[in-house]
C-alpha cells in the first residue's frame, strides 16, 4: 500500500463539491480532517448540494469552480467530451488502480472506467436493493409474486419519482434479461416492455399518491419512523438505517426480488466516485487525497464510521461492518455483484430524465403502456443521434 506522506513547501487550499447527505459529505470531511492531520499545509473544503443539483448541475461548469467532485458515473461520457476531468490513469498511481479493479465491489470501479480513461474513484457504492422491517415481517420477498402478494395487504412502498421510477423499470428489465440500450439500435423489444410494465403496475395500483414523488431517502424515513410499510422491493439503498444508533427503527437491506427466473440480477448500480478536475492547480494533492480515501483501510474504518458507504471490498467483507449494520453488505452482495451498468453515452442522461417522466406517468394510471414504450424508443433514438438537452437546475 502506497504511503500517503507527501510534504508541500506552501499552504494549499482545495475546494470540493459533494451532496448534501450525511453519507455523501460526512466521509469527505472526516477524510480532509485526517489528511490534515498529516499535512497541515493543505485544507481541504467541502461545498454540498442537494441531491438532485448533485446529479443535474453541468459537469463542466462545477469543474470550473472546484478541485475535487463527487460525481455519478453516467456523467464520465460528458466529461469524455469535455475534458473537464483528469484521467486518473497514467498519473503514477496505477499499481492501486489495479487493485481497485480487482477489489471494488460489483461493477463499482468499471462503472468509471470509460474507453480507456478512469475517470473516478468509486469510494461510495450502490444499487438497487430491497428493504425490510424485521419487527414487521417475517421474511422479504424473493419473487415479484410475492411482492405483488404483499403489495395487495398494503405492507409495500416504493419510491417512484420519475428518475427512481425509471431505475425500477430499467432494473427489472435487465433482471428478465433485456436491459434497456443493449442494442444500440433499440432501447426494448415491447414484449419485455409490456412484462415489466404488467409488474411494476401490479404493484403502483396499491400505492399512495405520495409514493409518486418520493426518493429512496424520503421512502427510508417513513419506514423508519411508522409502522405503515413493512417492505419496499426497490430502492438505492442507504446502510445508515440499519446501524444501531439510527433515530427511529432500523431498517434491513436484502437482495432484489426476481421478476424471472435469474436470481437477484440486473439491479441498476448506483454509487458515487471521487474525481479530479482537470483545472486543479494542484494535481498533485487532489489525486494523493483522492487515492488516500480510496483506499481499503480507508474505505472499512473511518470513511464507514463516518456514515459512509463505501466501494471497497475491504468494508464489504469485513465482520466489523456488517455486525454494526444488520449485515447490509453481506444481503445486498449478490445484487451489487451481478448488477447492470447503464449505458454511459453523453445523452443518456438526458433520456432517462425525460424518460423518467412518461414511466412515472404510466404508473400512475395516465398513460397508454403500448404508447409510453413507442415514446420512449423515439426518446432513445433521439439520444443517440443528438445529445438531448438535460433539464439542469
Amino acid at each position: 500500500m502506497r504511503c500517503f506522506t507527501m510534504e508541500y513547501a506552501t499552504m494549499i487550499t482545495l475546494k470540493g463539491m459533494t451532496w448534501d447527505h450525511p453519507r455523501g459529505y460526512a466521509p469527505l470531511e472526516k477524510a480532509s480532517e485526517l489528511y490534515r492531520e498529516r499535512h497541515p499545509e493543505v485544507e481541504i473544503s467541502w461545498t454540498r448540494r442537494s441531491l438532485q443539483a448533485f446529479a443535474d448541475r453541468p459537469l463542466a461548469l462545477m469543474t470550473k469552480e472546484y478541485d475535487l467532485l463527487i460525481i455519478d458515473h453516467p456523467h464520465v461520457g460528458e466529461a469524455e467530451r469535455d475534458q473537464s476531468l483528469l484521467p486518473l490513469n497514467g498519473q503514477g498511481y496505477d499499481d492501486m488502480l489495479e487493485e481497485f479493479s480487482r477489489r471494488t465491489v460489483g461493477p463499482s470501479y468499471a462503472s468509471y472506467d470509460y474507453h480507456g480513461s478512469v475517470w473516478a474513484l468509486p469510494v461510495d457504492a450502490a444499487a438497487q436493493v430491497a428493504c425490510w422491517r424485521p419487527d414487521l415481517l417475517d421474511a422479504p420477498p424473493r419473487t415479484w409474486d410475492e411482492v405483488v402478494a404483499l403489495a395487495e395487504k398494503g405492507q409495500v412502498t416504493m419510491p417512484l419519482k420519475p428518475i427512481d421510477a425509471m431505475a425500477s423499470f430499467c432494473t427489472l428489465s435487465a433482471n428478465i434479461g433485456h436491459p434497456v440500450g443493449r442494442d444500440e439500435g433499440r432501447l426494448l423489444d415491447m414484449d419485455a416492455g409490456r412484462e415489466v410494465f404488467r409488474a411494476l403496475l401490479a404493484v403502483a395500483r396499491h400505492m399512495e399518491e405520495q409514493c409518486f414523488s418520493n426518493n429512496p431517502i424520503e421512502v427510508l424515513e417513513r419506514m423508519s419512523r411508522t409502522t405503515q410499510f413493512a417492505y419496499c422491493p426497490l430502492l438505492y439503498g442507504y446502510n445508515s438505517y440499519s446501524r444501531e444508533d439510527v433515530p427511529n427503527a432500523r431498517i434491513a437491506f436484502n437482495d432484489i426480488p426476481a421478476l424471472g427466473d435469474n436470481g437477484p440480477c440486473g439491479s441498476m448500480i448506483g454509487g458515487a466516485g471521487i474525481a479530479v478536475s482537470s483545472s486543479c492547480e494542484r494535481r498533485d494533492v487532489a489525486l494523493d487525497f483522492a487515492f488516500f480515501i480510496m483506499s481499503g483501510e480507508a474505505q472499512s474504518g473511518f470513511y464507514f464510521d463516518a456514515q459512509g458507504q463505501p466501494g471497497h471490498l475491504d468494508a464489504w467483507e469485513s465482520d466489523r461492518t456488517n455486525r454494526l449494520s444488520l449485515d447490509f453488505f453481506r444481503n445486498t452482495r449478490k445484487t451489487m455483484d451481478t448488477c447492470w451498468l447503464r449505458p454511459r453515452y453523453d445523452g443518456f442522461l438526458g433520456f432517462m430524465d425525460k424518460a423518467g417522466n412518461l414511466v412515472n406517468a404510466t404508473l400512475r394510471g395516465q398513460g397508454d403502456v403500448d404508447e409510453t414504450l413507442k415514446q420512449l424508443e423515439e426518446l432513445y433514438q433521439a439520444s443517440r443521434g443528438t445529445r438531448l438537452d438535460r433539464d439542469y437546475d
